[in-house]
């Protein structure tokens, strides 16, 4: 395969584990970085379509989803709606991603779908409108390491894990980092961990404080110094259909992911003058 464009940064969001902050960290982040200028892309590719929904996209309005992108029936401008955040896209999932491992299992490029995909787009977009010239595109993996997850790391530069801070948060963490090596060695080489990011920390709870110690004593300068912390506000939002920073701006959640927005820019500008 050819190199992958270095703008737009593509950064997929995974974690096998449910229930981690997955979607939540994919939606916020995004908000995030458009907030402060970047124009960004969420490609959902999980089935359940949470990210879709909670950035208001009805699905009745999901004319075309990433299903017909993987598929090869649309290209992936057809599939961009816009959202009510400023400088923020998305391209919606469907139930229908739940057939994309038979519709291209016999495919010789199964596992390179989605990066073709992305490659076209920026060819296309080389002289058009800004707002379709994406800084950055974040993939929302469903919680397995199947064949959608496949194609989100192979069309990835980095890839970002959201963890809970909960007992069992390093369990299946080596799993993870396991088949990010296999794709490195086999579909991408440039792929690498951007970071981990720590969710829904609880300061009441002294589990919560242990979870970091833990981690951070195991992966180091990989976790991010941003830590998300359990709020009502950011757990509430999706229901309106809104980012949480939308919904409300001061609220603890919302400035955590502003921060994480922040420190994600920071680490892009080490990688890039580590590269160049």
């Amino acid at each position: 395969m050819n190199r992958l464009p270095q703008s737009p940064r593509v950064l997929s969001l995974a974690n096998q584990k449910g229930g981690v902050g997955k979607t939540t960290t994919a939606i916020n982040l995004g908000t995030a970085l458009a907030a402060i200028g970047e124009e960004v892309l969420i490609v959902d590719l999980d089935p359940q379509g949470n990210a879709s929904t909670g950035l208001g996209i009805d699905r009745k309005s999901r004319k075309v989803s990433t299903y017909d992108v993987l598929i090869g029936e649309a290209e992936l401008r057809e599939a961009l709606v816009p959202t009510a955040v400023p400088r923020l896209t998305v391209a919606p999932s469907t139930l229908d991603n739940l057939g994309v491992e038979l519709e291209i299992a016999g495919s010789g490029d199964r596992a390179y779908r989605l990066r073709k995909a992305i490659a076209r787009h920026v060819e296309a977009v080389e002289n058009m409108a800004r707002r379709e010239r994406f800084t950055y595109v974040l993939i929302d993996c469903p919680p397995s390491l199947n064949l959608l997850t496949i194609n989100a790391l192979s069309a990835s530069h980095s890839i970002l894990v959201p963890l809970q801070c909960e007992f069992f948060a390093l369990e299946g963490l080596s799993q993870l980092l396991s088949t990010v090596e296999q794709v490195k060695r086999s579909l991408n080489p440039e792929l690498g961990i951007h970071g981990i990011v720590l969710t829904m920390y609880d300061g009441r709870n002294n589990l919560s404080a242990q979870v970091v110690q833990d981690v951070r004593s195991n992966m180091g300068d990989a976790v991010y110094e941003t830590i998300i912390p359990r709020n009502v506000r950011v757990s509430e939002a999706p229901s309106y259909g809104k980012p949480a920073l939308l919904y409300d701006l001061k609220c603890t959640g919302s400035q955590a992911y502003l921060k994480l927005a922040s420190e994600i820019i920071q680490r892009e500008r080490r990688f890039r003058a580590v590269a160049a």
